[in-house]
């Protein structure tokens, strides 16, 4: 079957070359399997392309009777119901209102802001749109400058992924096949890490700007209080009570839609969820699900194509049998690669297009599937393994987001602020650039801050 390797070259290529064309994502990946396979049908005469392809129906359902699959489209649901009842607005005045003795509140803020939101709405280029229109007025209030406030609206739309319950976190664990709980869980330490970090550039970084304010920012406390905290219990209950395995994923989605709607239902302003507010929402809902379900499907079936031409097991073992190559170094080489494709990718697709293509190289370079903690490279078996690389993919896959010259989150930032240049905005995002190197750094030398959560509970 070694024949058939540099046609999984020509795949890759392939595949590349639609989305550079800006095919969509799961087409790009139907169409690469599809003709893959009848490139092998051409090559193997006995390999059955009409046979292959009548298995669909199979992969088809025992894809999406996944129960744990049941969530996503409840988190999809509770993302928008969010959006449409402006609880982004409700984190950000709530938290400007903790954090306003600091000169740095409202940067940190913001940051927690597109935490909590991004977490939900499992979005990085929708967080830092939505972000955008809601933070970078009043950053310009306190004279933060442009370069700076854009920066940090770019760097924060991608914390989202790692806090609870994020829906990438969700897709990964269903890929690989880890417990959604113990995903969650794994999430945390690095989660803290990553707002911890970004608050503390925010912290070094404002003690540069002493131009006092325009104007001070006015909320009224009780306003801001009373619509404040029922939101962040709601995102408190959910994120600790999945994050310490109080309940499964399904049920959390469906209590915290229904406490959003709630929420949302009984605002008494503009804000306040309509019929039609609620129309839109589940539409969006609708066409969200079945776009991530189409992607789920297009992974699939190019998976099964990878597979067949033997590339990821030929990879796999060349990794295994390198001698002159730590273990680190192939992870690192495969985390720069995910940050490269992570500029011009979406999270959820990178992840579904990647992960499972780079996943034998990374069991072969540990010492096999079943190899036990005391004799594997990383000192993890193969289930801690998953919790470990899925926590640094990633988070490399969001660092692509603001990693010149492509970074899509910057983009994004630029079409609504054009009055800042591109140049600006990357220059905004380096301190937070190099704070998450020093993340990926410290999570790739220290396995066990990713595992050391779903160990003790």
């Amino acid at each position: 079957m070694t024949e058939l390797i540099p046609l999984g070259f020509a795949g890759i290529l392939f595949l590349l070359t639609l989305l550079a064309l800006r095919v969509p994502v799961a087409l790009a990946m139907i169409t690469t399997a599809v003709v893959g396979h009848i490139a092998i049908d051409l090559i193997l005469p006995h390999f059955s392309l009409l046979a292959y392809f009548k298995q669909y129906k199979i992969l088809i359902w025992s894809l999406f009777s996944n129960y744990y699959l049941s969530a996503l489209p409840l988190f999809i649901l509770m993302g928008s119901l969010a959006s449409h009842s402006a609880v982004n607005t409700d984190l950000l005045n709530g938290f400007i209102l903790l954090f306003r003795k600091f000169r740095s509140g409202v940067p940190i803020a913001t940051i927690a802001s597109c935490a909590g939101f991004g977490a939900v709405s499992g979005s990085s280029l929708a967080t830092a749109a939505t972000m955008t229109r809601i933070a970078l007025q009043p950053l310009r209030q306190l004279n933060f400058p442009d370069h700076f406030s854009t920066g940090l609206l770019a760097a924060g739309g991608t914390l989202g992924i790692l806090i609870p319950p994020s829906i990438v976190l969700v897709i990964y664990s269903v890929v690989v096949e880890v417990g959604i709980i113990d995903m969650f869980q794994a999430a945390i330490i690095p989660g803290i890490i990553a707002v911890a970090s970004f608050s503390i550039v925010c912290l070094i970084s404002s003690r540069k700007f002493h131009t006092p304010p325009q104007k001070p920012l006015k909320l009224n406390t009780h306003k801001t209080l009373k619509r404040f905290i029922p939101t962040i219990a709601v995102f408190a209950l959910i994120i600790f009570g999945l994050a310490f395995g109080i309940f499964t994923p399904t049920p959390a989605a469906a209590f915290g839609t229904l406490c959003i709607l709630a929420l949302g239902t009984f605002r008494k302003d503009k804000h306040r969820l309509s019929i039609h507010k609620i129309s839109l929402a589940v539409l969006d809902t609708s066409k969200t699900t079945a776009i991530i379900a189409l992607i789920l499907f297009g992974a699939e079936t190019l998976k099964s194509f990878f597979s067949r031409t033997q590339l990821p097991q030929a990879l796999a073992e060349w990794a295994a049998q390198s001698s002159y190559l730590h273990p680190l170094i192939i992870v690192a080489l495969i985390l720069f690669i995910l940050i490269i494709l992570g500029c011009a990718l979406e999270s959820l697709a990178l992840v579904l297009i990647v992960v499972p293509f780079f996943w034998p190289t990374l069991v072969a370079i540990n010492g096999g599937e079943y190899v036990s903690p005391s004799d594997a490279a990383f000192g993890l078996d193969t289930y801690n393994l998953k919790l470990w690389f899925g926590i640094l993919a990633l988070t490399v896959v969001e660092l692509g987001l603001i990693t010149p010259p492509v970074g899509l989150n910057v983009y994004v930032i630029h079409s609504l602020a054009k009055d800042v240049p591109l140049s600006s905005i990357f220059r905004g995002t380096l301190p937070f650039f190099c704070a998450e190197i020093l993340r990926v750094a410290l999570l790739l030398l220290f396995p066990s801050l990713s595992i050391l959560i779903p160990s003790l509970l």
